[in-house]
């Protein structure tokens, strides 16, 4: 399965279960996840998607704990 379907079915997870999400194309900051998902009630999540060998770039291993310190939930999805 390429990371392009593993995102499709991730996205449709999402909005089943009631998130608003987000494909993010491009932003101010490299490493950013690829999904933003908001939940109808608070929060938010941003879930990067891999297949399931993939790895993360150290730049994303960064971003991911940066956005974790300021507390946003965050996950790396792998189907």
């Amino acid at each position: 399965m390429t990371e392009q379907q593993i995102q499709s079915k991730r996205i449709k997870q999402l909005e089943e279960e009631g998130y608003y999400v987000l494909k993010l194309l491009k932003t101010n900051k490299n490493g950013i996840p690829d999904l933003v998902a908001i939940p109808p009630d608070s929060g938010v999540l941003f879930s990067e998607i891999k297949t399931p060998k993939g790895r993360l770039s150290r730049l994303q291993e960064f971003r991911l704990k940066e956005l974790s310190h300021h507390g946003i939930r965050t996950e790396v999805y792998k189907g």
